[in-house]
């Protein structure tokens, strides 16, 4: 069941990973269209602009300038929508400057209406006088003074389309190599165009519209369009080829390619073309004030040979469009992107194998990020994370700049720090769990400082086994199997339960740590498994506490009434093996040595010292002198020879006394016979003291084993 609960606490994380991948990967393929194409236009959007700094530059040709019909424009010529006349005389400044070709982004739908002559057709026709309409022909005319603009010099009107009417557009010359690489383009079953006189003198007729994303922004431009059944190009498309000289469009199938004169475009499946983002300063820099160009005051050099685009960014116009760089950008400024952009010969689009790509390289990211939240660190899972969705996007930028092919990185992206974080998280949780639990099991055995260390540095720990010098401590509870006897099982347990928890708890706060609990015993551990400083003088502290502590409680209930014997303590330092001991499922930490037998014995002797606290000789070497007082020779199975023991002095003890039992314990080497003599007179003294007693009486047992000859002598 251990070893189930292991594996499950290590899958855990795992399944958690694989869970979110897979309902990420789910959600992306379930999503509505819309959104996914939202979250793909976000993420070109983010390589496009990034990627400019990468992108190889292109040399071209065409000069593209704007002419803007802005606030300050309205505010000298008077209100929107100007007289023909005036856009007839703004047509003729820019012609006189002999430019390359001109694109009017301005929908000219009806016949002008404010002319003279206009107004004298209409005029005629409510009366019924035809002497008025005649009138007309020799009256200023709008459409016609616009008309002869237009015919000066190569201009493009625009179209826009109408999917509710059913008016068709002469189509443009359009030549077809191969099968038309179309699969979705943008169609509507009418269009609204120019009015006849106007489109009658134009040499091009091109699309306005522009369509929107899911969000509304305008990113991509239409190359052409289907009106009814005839394709129609685009006003971008229709100035590029009146600046080329080029009397009709060539399709190639395959690549899809558009040859307009001597340029070749490359063609999307859709028909449009995706814009790259242009710095503010590149809109200022190509753009000339409308009335400036009338007033002759722009620089006539800019213009010629150019192509010039001619529309408007104050309000009124309407053409106000929102991009992903700004909210309210000039549809003229669209417009001129994509001619710069087609002449430049880049069109942006995405790789042909995107449909697999793109959810396959988040399969490979989210993969990738379920290994390093179970193997790594959060920070250490993080940072390697990183800095291959850092890659991932480098590339993206370089595949856009390089090759103009586009790939989602930011879809990967979130699903990789999505998995990630449920990944790491959960083994966190785990780790975390996981800790709390050997915290809390640590402390029961351990103070909470060496616990924080052990948290701190695990290294500190060696469990696979070390040989260090310990202290060990034994405790025994004297006649316990009567005392079991006495006892019902629930007095019993509850008076064990607070014996045990009291006692391992002074080991705990003495620094000792608690090796096991064996029936009625307690084993402590001092200087494991850490470094202990004076850990036998820590040890011999720690006992006199106990003693102290377990006699008051075995005097208060429910101790009393179960009758609970004294705590007798055995206790000596020496080398011992320390570390894990057990089988797989069931590991302890326990310590194998001399030390650790002789503590167990000496506390046994306790009975036959008459003492509570036996310690032995090599722990007592390291004790202040004045801590310990010597109990003689003793016989100890394991040992050949007697060993010297001790238990801690009585509080109770006046030093004078204290001093006059050390002379005649001094005298046990030298004179049994005076050493007994100062012993009765010591006892005569402290009637309650059964370890100066037991040594009394056991010295005629040491003089005839010929021990006597031995000194005896306390620690230094």
């Amino acid at each position: 069941m251990g070893r189930m609960r292991r594996a499950l606490r290590q899958r855990l994380p795992v399944a958690a990973g694989l869970v979110m991948l897979a309902a990420l990967l789910a959600a992306a393929s379930l999503l509505p269209r819309t959104m996914r194409e939202g979250l793909r236009d976000s993420a070109f959007d983010l390589v496009l602009a990034g990627e400019q700094g990468l992108h190889r530059p292109v040399a071209s040709d065409l000069k593209v300038i704007v002419v803007d019909i802005d606030r300050a424009s309205i505010d000298a010529l008077g209100p929107w929508p100007w007289p023909r006349e005036t856009m007839a005389r703004l047509v003729v400044a820019v012609a006189n400057t002999r430019p390359a070709a001109i694109a009017i982004d301005v929908l000219f739908a009806e016949p002008d209406d404010r002319s003279p002559a206009a107004l004298a057709r209409r005029l005629g026709s409510v009366t019924g006088h035809a002497e008025i309409s005649a009138l007309a022909e020799s009256l200023p005319d709008g459409d016609k003074r616009l008309a002869q603009a237009i015919s000066s010099v190569p201009v493009a009107l625009g179209f826009v389309l109408d999917p509710d009417g059913d008016h068709t557009l002469p189509g443009a010359s359009i030549v077809s190599r191969g099968s038309p690489p179309f699969d979705d383009v943008w169609q509507a079953t009418g269009a609204v165009g120019p009015a006849p006189p106007l489109a009658a003198a134009a040499r091009g007729l091109g699309a306005l519209s522009l369509p929107g994303s899911s969000d509304g922004a305008i990113r991509q431009v239409p190359v052409f369009v289907a009106v009814g059944r005839v394709l129609m190009p685009g006003l971008a498309a229709e100035a590029l080829r009146l600046a080329s000289g080029a009397s009709s469009y060539l399709i190639e199938g395959e690549p899809p390619t558009l040859e307009v004169g001597s340029r070749r475009v490359a063609l999307s499946r859709d028909g449009l073309l995706r814009l790259a983002p242009v710095s503010p300063q590149r809109h200022v820099g190509r753009t000339l004030s409308a009335i400036d160009v009338l007033e002759g005051k722009a620089d006539r050099g800019r213009l010629k040979d150019a192509v010039v685009l001619l529309g408007g960014s104050a309000p009124e116009l309407n053409g106000l469009r929102k991009t992903p760089a700004d909210p309210l950008t000039p549809s003229v400024q669209i417009q001129a992107d994509a001619v710069e952009q087609m002449a430049a010969g880049r069109v942006p689009s995405p790789l042909p194998a995107a449909p697999i790509a793109d959810p396959l390289t988040a399969l490979v990211i989210g993969a990738l990020a379920i290994v390093l939240g179970t193997a790594l660190s959060p920070a250490a899972g993080s940072a390697i994370l990183g800095g291959t969705i850092a890659v991932l996007w480098i590339a993206a930028f370089a595949l856009s700049g390089l090759a103009d092919r586009l790939v989602d990185p930011l879809t990967p992206s979130i699903a990789g720090a999505l998995v990630f974080a449920v990944t790491a998280g959960t083994a966190y949780s785990v780790t975390r769990r996981r800790e709390a639990l050997l915290h809390h099991r640590l402390e029961q055995h351990l103070s909470p400082a060496v616990v924080r260390r052990i948290v701190e540095r695990p290294d500190l720990v060696k469990l696979s086994g070390e040989r260090r010098e310990i202290t060990s401590l034994f405790t025994d509870i004297e006649d316990f199997t009567a005392t079991m006897h006495r006892a019902g099982p629930e007095e019993l347990v509850t008076t064990l339960d607070r014996y045990f928890e009291s006692v391992a708890g002074i080991v705990i706060n003495h620094g000792g740590m608690i090796d096991k609990i064996v029936g009625d015993g307690v084993h402590a551990l001092f200087n494991a498994p850490l470094d202990l400083e004076e850990h036998p003088q820590r040890a011999v502290e720690c006992a006199i506490a106990i003693q102290a502590w377990s006699e008051g409680f075995r005097r208060d209930a429910p101790a009393a009434a179960i009758g609970l014997g004294r705590t007798r303590i055995g206790i000596e330092t020496g080398p011992a093996i320390v570390g894990d001991v057990g089988i797989q499922s069931k590991l302890d930490y326990t310590a194998h040595g001399d030390s650790v037998n002789m503590a167990a014995r000496l506390q046994a002797c306790n009975k036959e010292l008459g003492s509570t606290i036996c310690v032995g000789p090599d722990a007592a070497a390291r004790c202040d002198a004045s801590l310990l007082r010597p109990l003689g020779q003793l016989a100890v199975r394991g040992r050949e020879e007697p060993i010297a023991v001790f238990e801690p002095w009585p509080d109770d003890a006046a030093p004078a006394w204290r001093e006059a039992y050390l002379k005649a314990h001094a005298m046990l080497g030298i004179d049994v016979t005076r050493a007994t003599m100062l012993l009765q007179k010591l006892i005569a003294e402290r009637h309650a003291d059964p370890a100066m007693r037991r040594l009394a009486e056991r010295l005629p047992s040491i003089s005839r084993s010929g021990q006597s000859s031995a000194p005896l002598t306390p620690p230094r």
